[in-house]
C-alpha cells in the first residue's frame, strides 16, 4: 500500500468517524432514543454542536501534531467538523429568518 493510498484511507476514516457520530445524533433525535435519560431537543442540538466543533478542533490538532498517515485523518475530521458547523449555522439562520417572517 502506497503512502497516498494510506493517506486517502486515513482521510476517509477521519471523515467517516465524524459523519457517523453526527448522523447518529440526528437519528437519536428523530427517534427520541435518549428520552429515558431526559434528553429533549436541546441536548441533541448541543451534542451535535460539540461533536462538530470538537471534530474540527481535534482534526486541526491531529493535522499539525501527528505523523504522516494520521495527518490525513486529521484533515478528514476537520472537513467533517467544518461541514457540521456549517449545518448548524445554516439551521440557525433559517430558524431566525422564519421567526422574523412569521405573520400572525
Amino acid at each position: 500500500m502506497t503512502e497516498i493510498d494510506r493517506g486517502r484511507l486515513a482521510a476517509g476514516a477521519g471523515f467517516a468517524t465524524t459523519t457517523v457520530l453526527l448522523v447518529l445524533t440526528v437519528a437519536a433525535f428523530l427517534n427520541d432514543a435518549l428520552d429515558s435519560f431526559g434528553w429533549q431537543g436541546g441536548e441533541y442540538a448541543y451534542s451535535f454542536i460539540w461533536i462538530a466543533l470538537g471534530s474540527l478542533i481535534a482534526g486541526l490538532v491531529v493535522k499539525v501534531a501527528a505523523p504522516a498517515p494520521w495527518r490525513s485523518a486529521g484533515t478528514g475530521m476537520a472537513l467533517a467538523g467544518t461541514v457540521g458547523v456549517l449545518v448548524v449555522i445554516t439551521l440557525v439562520v433559517v430558524f431566525l429568518w422564519a421567526l422574523s417572517n412569521l405573520t400572525v
